[in-house]
């Protein structure tokens, strides 16, 4: 997972939006979408969503639902979208991600 915008200021979301983070970013994402092996891509809320035209091999698995954020989270709530990274990764032959958060 990555954020199309990997900084922010304190309580204001987008405040780095239009900064150069989406080209890097961007060229993240197709490097990692020119790897042979099957990538799971999370695609958590409509600007994440809109980076799919950058994952091009077929080979990829792509989950997308709403962005868990207070904004949306009503929407990500019964998404299932960790049963869907997990089943992805089953159906590519990896080990599923134990999700549960472990007692310290």
């Amino acid at each position: 997972m990555l954020n199309t915008v990997l900084t922010v200021r304190a309580h204001e979301a987008n405040s780095h939006q239009g900064r150069g983070w989406e080209q890097f970013t961007d060229r993240m994402i197709e490097l990692v979408a020119a790897k042979p092996t099957r990538v799971v891509f999370v695609l958590w809320g409509r600007k994440a969503q809109n980076k799919l035209p950058l994952i091009t091999q077929s080979h990829h698995a792509v989950v997308a639902c709403a962005h868990p954020s207070p904004l949306s989270v009503r929407k990500f709530y019964g998404c299932r979208c960790f049963s869907q990274i997990n089943r992805n990764l089953l159906d590519a032959g990896v080990d599923p991600i134990d999700w549960q958060i472990q007692d310290v």
